[in-house]
C-alpha cells in the first residue's frame, strides 16, 4: 500500500507539471501577442552587453536573468521564443518547487504526531502539496508572468527553494541543505527590487527555529546552521552588494518616487494601497493588461475561495499555537499538544510571508494593487489554497461515501478550473484587443517590415514614439527596443539606422531607401516627401512608410 501510494503521488505531480508545461509553453511566440519593449531591452542587453551584475538602463535591473537570456541565445539562436522560453522554463519549476515546499512544511507539521496517525497526516501533507501546485499550475497570475520576459518571475522560483532547503536542512539537521538554501537566497538579490524585503522575512524564520532549537538543547548546532547560512547568501549577493556601494543611485533607482511617504498624506496613501492589495484576490485586481485581465481578481473564484478558507484556518491554527506557546522539535514521538503547537509554527511562516511580500506593493501608490510588484506572495497564497482544497477535500469526503460518486465530483472540479484557466488566458484574455496594444503588437509588426526589406536597401527607423531614453544606440527612447530586437531575430543585431525625428537631416538617399516611422504621422509623412521627393508613401499591415527607388 506505501508503494502504491508513492506511485500516485509521482504520477499525480507529473500530471501537475505537464499542465504547468502546457500553460507556459503553448504558443509561447504568439502569446501574449507583440514584445513589449521592457521585454526586447533585455533581449537586447543580452546580445551586447551579458554578464554584467546590474544593467542601470530602464530604472535598472538586476542582471541574473539577462544573463539567463544569454545561455538561452546561445543553446537556442535568437528569436522571441528562445527570448520568452527562459521565463517559462522558471515558472515551470516553481511548480515543482511549491509541491517540494509545501510537502516540507507540513509534513514537519502533519507528521509530527502520534505515530499510529503517521500514515494518514503524510498523506495530508502530499495532498495539501498537490493542490498547491496544482492551484499554481493553471493560475492565471503565474502562467502570465512566466510568458512574459520580466525579471521578476525568479523571486518565486528561488523563495520556494531557499526555504525548502533550509526547512529541510532543520529538519535533518544536513550541513549541505543549509549550504544550498545559502546560495537560493543570495541568487535573491540578483533577482528584483521586492526580494530585497526577505531581510524581514528569514530573520522570522530563523527566530521561530531558535525556540525549537533552545528547547531541545540544541542552540550551538543551530548557531551553525545559521552560520552557513548567512555566509553564503552573504557570499551569492556580495557582487551585486559591491555595484549598490560602488553605485548607490541605483540602489533604489524608480522606487523612490512611486513610494507612499512620496505622497502629501503618506498615511492616507498607505491606507489605500492596503485595502487594495487585500482586495486583489477575490474583488478587484491589476487593472494593467500586461499582468491581469485588467481589473480581475487574481484569484478564480472558487480558488479565492479556497484561498480564504486556507488562510482563515491557518489564523486559527497560528493562535493556537501563540495560545500554547510550546516549542518543540519536530519529531514523530511528539504527544498530540505539543506537536500541534510545534505545526503553529509553520501558519505563522506562512502568515508572515503574506504580510512581508506584500508590503512591495502596500508601499507604493501607483497603479495598486500591482500584481508585478507583490509577486514575491505567490507562494504562500497558493499554499493557503492548497490548505482550502485539502479542506474541502476532507470535507467532501465526509458527505459523499460513495467512491465512484466522490472522485467524479472532484474530477469534474478539477477539470472545471482548468478549462476556466485555459479559456480565461488563451482566449478572453490573449484574444482582447488591450492586450495587443499593452504589448505594443505595432512594433513587432515593424520589425517584421524591416526584415522583409531587400539587403541591398538601406533602412531608416524613426523613433518618434516617447519613452525613457535608453543609452543603446545613441540614447532612443524605450519603444525602439522592440523593433532593435525583432531585427537582431534575423541579422544578429540592428541594420537598420535609428534617428529621432529632428534628426531627419541625417538620411542619406544614396540606393533604394525606406524610412519607417514607428507611429502614423502625416505631417513628418509630408515632411519625408518635401525633403526626399520621388518617393511614395505607402501602408503596410497597419505599419506606414515611405519608399524611395532610386
Amino acid at each position: 500500500m506505501p508503494w502504491l501510494m508513492k506511485n500516485k503521488t509521482f504520477v499525480l505531480l507529473l500530471a501537475i507539471l505537464l499542465i504547468a508545461s502546457f500553460f507556459r509553453l503553448w504558443q509561447l511566440d504568439t502569446i501574449p501577442p507583440g514584445l513589449y519593449p521592457d521585454e526586447a531591452i533585455n533581449g537586447n542587453e543580452a546580445l551586447s552587453n551579458p554578464w554584467k551584475v546590474f544593467y542601470p538602463e530602464n530604472n535598472g535591473r538586476e542582471g541574473l536573468f539577462i544573463n539567463l537570456i544569454f545561455l538561452s541565445f546561445s543553446i537556442f539562436g535568437i528569436s522571441i521564443w528562445s527570448l520568452k522560453i527562459v521565463p517559462a522554463v522558471i515558472g515551470i519549476l516553481t511548480v515543482l518547487g511549491l509541491y517540494l515546499l509545501t510537502k516540507e512544511i507540513f509534513q514537519n507539521t502533519l507528521d509530527s504526531r502520534r505515530t499510529s496517525k503517521r500514515v494518514v497526516y503524510k498523506i495530508q501533507a502530499t495532498s495539501i502539496a498537490l493542490f498547491s501546485s496544482f492551484f499554481l499550475a493553471i493560475s492565471f497570475w503565474h502562467i502570465n508572468f512566466s510568458r512574459i520576459d520580466f525579471r521578476a518571475i525568479l523571486l518565486p522560483l528561488l523563495s520556494v527553494f531557499a526555504f525548502y532547503f533550509l526547512f529541510r536542512g532543520f529538519r535533518t539537521k544536513k550541513i549541505f541543505y543549509f549550504i544550498i538554501s545559502g546560495i537560493f537566497f543570495g541568487l535573491g538579490f540578483h533577482t528584483y527590487i521586492s526580494y530585497r524585503f526577505i531581510v524581514l522575512l528569514l530573520p522570522i524564520v530563523l527566530i521561530s527555529f531558535w525556540f525549537i532549537y533552545q528547547r531541545e538543547g540544541l542552540q550551538k548546532q543551530f548557531l551553525v546552521f545559521s552560520f552557513l547560512l548567512l555566509v553564503f547568501t552573504f557570499i551569492v549577493a556580495l557582487p551585486i552588494g559591491v555595484y549598490f556601494l560602488q553605485n548607490p543611485q541605483d540602489l533604489v533607482s524608480r522606487a523612490s518616487h512611486i513610494t507612499v511617504f512620496a505622497q502629501d498624506n503618506p498615511v492616507k496613501a498607505f491606507l489605500v494601497s492596503f485595502v487594495s492589495h487585500l482586495g486583489m484576490f477575490n474583488i478587484s485586481g491589476d487593472f494593467n493588461w500586461r499582468h491581469n485581465f485588467s481589473g480581475s481578481p487574481q484569484f478564480f473564484w472558487p480558488i479565492g475561495i479556497l484561498f480564504l478558507a486556507g488562510f482563515i484556518f491557518s489564523i486559527k491554527e497560528f493562535l493556537k499555537f501563540f495560545k500554547t506557546k510550546n516549542f518543540t522539535l519536530y519529531t514523530s514521538r511528539l504527544p498530540e499538544p505539543a506537536a500541534q503547537a510545534a505545526g503553529g509554527q509553520a501558519y505563522f511562516i506562512l502568515l508572515s510571508w503574506l504580510f512581508i511580500m506584500l508590503l512591495p506593493g502596500v508601499l507604493t501608490y501607483e497603479g495598486v494593487p500591482h500584481a508585478l510588484r507583490v509577486i514575491g506572495i505567490i507562494p504562500a497564497v497558493y499554499i493557503f489554497a492548497g490548505i482550502g482544497g485539502w479542506l474541502l477535500y476532507e470535507k467532501i469526503k465526509q458527505v459523499i461515501h460513495n467512491r465512484k460518486l466522490f472522485f467524479v465530483f472532484c474530477s469534474l472540479f478539477l477539470i472545471f478550473v482548468t478549462f476556466a484557466a485555459f479559456n480565461k488566458y488563451f482566449y478572453s484574455w490573449a484574444k482582447n484587443p488591450n492586450v495587443e496594444g499593452a504589448f505594443t503588437k505595432k512594433f513587432v509588426q515593424i520589425g517584421n517590415l524591416l526584415n522583409s526589406i531587400p539587403l541591398d536597401a538601406q533602412k531608416y527607423v524613426i523613433v518618434n514614439e516617447s519613452g525613457v531614453l535608453v543609452p543603446l544606440l545613441d540614447g532612443l527612447p524605450m519603444p525602439a527596443q522592440t523593433v532593435m530586437f525583432i531585427e537582431s531575430t534575423k541579422f544578429g543585431k540592428p541594420e537598420s539606422i535609428y534617428l529621432l525625428p529632428k534628426d531627419l537631416d541625417k538620411i542619406k538617399i544614396e540606393k533604394r531607401t525606406v524610412i519607417v516611422p514607428m507611429k502614423y504621422d502625416k505631417d513628418l509623412l509630408d515632411e519625408l516627401k518635401m525633403r526626399f521627393p520621388g518617393g511614395e508613401i505607402q501602408e503596410k499591415d497597419g505599419v506606414w512608410i515611405y519608399k524611395i527607388d532610386s
